[in-house]
């Protein structure tokens, strides 16, 4: 007489469900393991952290939330976590138009430039961010960089994008040219994933190269356009290698506390204020999720009434 495999697994006391999800939780437990072991267990500690206090006569001592309400009556702070914001208020919506126009003049492409200009617009995505930032600031110089030299040929002084005056629109330039590449590739995905069909029917309707791009395709990659919205406004609020970077060869416009992050990772590493770092981290991530929960719930609500 034979005895079918789950006969067997049910005689072994296991049954064929248990089995396969065994076999799926071994697939799963070393990512587990180093979710916990590299992003759990150190924001658990880091909190923890900005709940106490170093003190010099007692040590360590639990204090609570006092941290969380310095750091929400922290004028340095505050202003730089208002500087990130008015950033992102002018970034996001350039970053979004650049990548965009690049995917809709690529999508229209059908020769072998597309895939070169494809290519040419990710590669400064590819850079690591310390070596485009150190390359941005050589060409910014203004002893040396071919910025200035440009302008010398025509007389004219070319602006120091580092100073006070000029650092956002200099930052601001570097961050652009960094994710752009990457933005436009979704959306550049997205818009291969619509159906050639709709472009012809509309050009059947009458409809031109610039209303297809415009009534078609940007309304049809909408979802890939929040997406893409999200990333950055999730990366601007936590703007810090750049600004760091240069902070060296900015002649005093980028200070300690310029960003959130640079002012966390200046208490932590230069006043060894590792409690307060660790409060001000949290509060500047309060921000970066309540700033993208009302952006998501809004335009969920803006969906539903177009619906």
């Amino acid at each position: 007489m034979t005895v079918s495999t789950a006969e067997r697994v049910r005689r072994k006391g296991m049954s064929p469900a248990t089995r396969t999800s065994l076999y799926g939780w071994s697939f799963v437990a070393p990512f587990g393991l180093v979710f916990l072991a590299f992003l759990a267990a150190p924001l658990i500690y880091a909190f923890w952290l900005s709940l106490n206090t170093r003190t010099l006569t007692k040590g360590v001592v639990f204090t609570g939330f006092d941290n969380y309400v310095r750091a929400f009556t922290d004028p340095a702070f505050l202003n730089g976590v208002l500087w990130v914001v008015g950033f992102s208020a002018v970034l996001i919506p350039l970053q979004m138009i650049v990548s965009l126009a690049a995917a809709l003049v690529i999508d229209a492409l059908a020769t072998r430039l597309a895939s070169f200009s494809r290519l040419m617009i990710f590669i400064p995505y590819a850079i690591p961010v310390v070596i485009g930032a150190l390359m941005w600031g050589f060409l910014y110089s203004p002893r040396f960089g071919p910025i200035a030299e440009i302008a010398a040929i025509f007389n004219v002084e070319a602006p120091y994008f580092l100073d006070p005056e000029w650092v956002f629109f200099g930052l601001m330039n570097i961050v652009t040219w960094q994710w752009a590449g990457y933005y436009m590739i979704i959306i550049y995905a997205a818009l291969r994933g619509i159906d050639p069909s709709v472009y012809e029917a509309a050009k059947l309707d009458g409809a031109n190269a610039w209303q297809i791009a415009l009534r078609i395709k940007v309304p049809m990659i909408s979802s890939a356009m929040v997406l893409i919205l999200v990333f950055a406004l999730i990366g601007t609020l936590q703007f810090f290698t750049e600004p760091q970077v240069l902070r060296n060869i900015a002649q005093g416009s980028i200070t300690a506390s310029f960003t959130p992050n640079m002012y966390a990772f200046s208490l932590a590493f230069s006043y060894d204020q590792i409690n307060y770092a660790s409060a001000i981290s949290f509060a500047l991530g309060l921000f970066v999720v309540v700033g993208s929960y009302l952006f998501m719930f809004f335009n969920r609500k803006r969906s539903g009434l177009s619906s």
